[in-house]
């Protein structure tokens, strides 16, 4: 069992989970069920609704599963929770980093810490918390 974290967008869904799948490289493997796609008596329990049902998109060994909130009131902006990644090296973290933080704000810059090489956090353009690293060795 490996918990999946799953994230729920106002709208944006597609646009973030396709900006996700460049950064990490894997645009071909990132799945985009959309509400058209669903059954008719999917549909028509929600009418005047759009939006992406079902995002699944592979990162390193992991997961990162969304949809847009296609409830009536939007869904409250991400706290108190963040999506870390561990990267093989310092040059891939930087770049990763960079690219996430485009449009966003950065909290933390990345810089070495006693756990990590490289350390750093931010939130997306599209209100996704980061904890971008540079893998390191687990002590043991």
């Amino acid at each position: 069992m490996q918990p999946v974290p799953y994230l729920f967008f106002n709208g944006t869904c597609a646009a973030a989970m396709t900006h996700y799948a460049e950064v990490f490289g894997t645009a071909d493997r990132l799945v985009l069920m959309t509400l058209d796609a669903a059954p008719d008596e999917v549909r028509a329990q929600l009418p005047g609704v759009s939006g992406v049902m079902h995002a699944a998109l592979p990162v390193g060994s992991g997961w990162i599963y969304a949809s847009d909130d296609l409830g009536t009131e939007p869904s409250p902006a991400m706290a108190g929770c963040n999506i870390a990644v561990d990267l093989p090296d310092d040059a891939e973290t930087r770049r990763v980093f960079d690219r996430l933080a485009e449009g966003g704000e950065v909290r933390m810059p990345l810089e070495p810490t006693f756990f990590a090489p490289l350390f750093g956090t931010l939130t997306d353009r599209f209100g996704t918390r980061w904890m971008v690293m540079t893998a390191s060795p687990m002590p043991g």
